[in-house]
């Protein structure tokens, strides 16, 4: 089901450009779920949580902007106006921002992740 080291898919690059935008911009509790056999909306899955409605907006926005700028992907962005929970789908891979108290709520991880996993990064 995995790649084989260094052998990177285009979803596995595009994965690795989405965690990287994330963590700089200072997202928290990232985790990425391999979905790859499990079903049919994207490669990965990946759920992380800002301080406030303002970073889950503005983290969002940056990696929409930089996905365009940088890989032309054009992706799908849901909930940014609120700012609790936005949703981003490039395709392979789909992203969850969420304010902390709204993640807890809706515990996805607990949806997609086998028991006993590890967390976040």
């Amino acid at each position: 089901m995995n790649g084989t080291p260094g052998n990177r898919t285009a979803s596995d690059a595009l994965l690795a450009a989405i965690l990287a935008e994330l963590q700089d911009s200072k997202a928290e509790e990232i985790v990425q779920i391999d979905l790859r056999g499990k079903t049919s909306i994207g490669d990965y899955m990946v759920i992380c949580s800002g301080r406030s409605t303002r970073q889950v907006s503005s983290i969002a926005e940056k990696l929409v902007d930089k996905l365009k700028a940088d890989h032309g992907v054009l992706a799908k962005i849901e909930g940014k106006e609120t700012g609790d929970w936005v949703l981003i789908d490039t395709g392979d891979v789909i992203v969850h921002v969420f304010r902390p108290e709204v993640r807890e709520f809706y515990q996805l991880e607990k949806m997609w992740l086998p028991a006993g996993t590890a967390q976040a990064n």
